[in-house]
């Protein structure tokens, strides 16, 4: 009788039964594999590895709607001969939401482009919150009327009525004219128009 590898490995004892199982890759490409009937996932995942060029600890198997743990083995899955595993890759991090919002405290609006980003204190704000006053600025001067100093510093003694007016009127001035700038932003902003 002729020796042959095939008469060779049926007859001997230490070799576990094969099977044919098919794993479908990202891509959609079926390849079919042989594989110990008692291999384990990990197993797997290392041959599968060598067979795709791609790290062993990105490979996810799935068969059924489930994610196959690494530790369990194909028999204790129900994966039987011909089954059809599929590859899933892990999402690597994810990405930062799209729209940006509004840095106001609990706020959750998105926040305004160009016209919603503060240049004194670098923060991006919603329609709301988008003038200094409404998200209480760092960078706004306090331009309330001033009251004449209890302890006038240096600069300010010797200062008749009137120049002290000139400096309460100036004071008065400038939040009128914040007052204009307001209203007139608040007129000019965009409305948003749905349905359309």
């Amino acid at each position: 009788m002729p020796f042959s590898i095939s008469s060779s490995r049926c007859q001997s004892p230490n070799v576990s039964e094969t099977m044919q199982i098919f794993v479908k890759n990202v891509a959609g490409e079926t390849f079919p594999m042989t594989v110990p009937a008692d291999a384990s996932i990990r197993n797997l995942t290392t041959l599968l590895s060598v067979r795709t060029y791609l790290p062993e600890s990105d490979l996810r198997l799935v068969y059924a709607g489930r994610h196959l743990s690494s530790s369990s083995t194909l028999a204790s899955n129900n994966i039987n001969r011909d089954a059809t595993l599929h590859m899933a890759m892990p999402l690597r991090g994810g990405m930062p939401p799209k729209k940006i919002r509004c840095t106001y405290k609990d706020c959750k609006q998105g926040a305004q482009r160009v016209i919603g980003d503060c240049g004194f204190c670098n923060g991006h704000y919603c329609g709301t919150h988008r003038l200094l006053e409404d998200h209480k600025c760092d960078g706004l001067e306090d331009v309330s009327s001033p009251s004449p100093p209890r302890d006038p510093e240096w600069w300010l003694v010797g200062l008749d009525e009137e120049l002290w007016a000139n400096v309460v009127c100036d004071a008065q001035c400038k939040k009128e004219s914040h007052d204009r700038n307001a209203a007139q932003l608040n007129a000019e902003r965009t409305q948003v128009i749905k349905g359309i």
